[in-house]
């Protein structure tokens, strides 16, 4: 199983990049996707997660300027992100997960960092 996290780098404040996760190796839509993140230290968090029945759930912090959505015959799951802050610099971690069998896998994590 591999998660391919992608589309993190240097931005500006106000920027509005899109990360994407791909994966292989699972039946994408059994699973729950979710995005966390975890800033110079912090606490990894919960970002915004898109259930595999269509729920979705974000953080406060970020409600409002992401997106989550999912193409489950492209296997891929992406967080829209836009009027990014400095707060929102963090390493950002793709995750599926699947309750019922308790299988969870993480990606490698892509960097965003938010500056002028």
């Amino acid at each position: 199983v591999q998660l391919q996290a992608s589309g993190g780098g240097s931005v500006q404040p106000g920027g509005s990049p899109r990360l994407s996760c791909v994966a292989s190796g699972i039946i994408f839509s059994f699973y729950d996707v979710a995005w966390y993140r975890q800033a110079p230290g912090k606490q990894r968090e919960l970002v915004a997660n898109f259930t595999r029945s269509g729920s979705t759930n974000y953080a406060d912090s970020v409600k409002g300027r992401f997106t989550i959505s999912r193409d489950n015959a492209g296997k891929t799951g992406y967080l829209e992100m836009t009027s990014l802050k400095s707060e929102d610099t963090a390493v950002y971690h793709c995750n599926v997960v699947n309750v019922v069998l308790s299988l969870e896998y993480w990606g490698q994590g892509t960097l965003v960092t938010v500056s002028s």
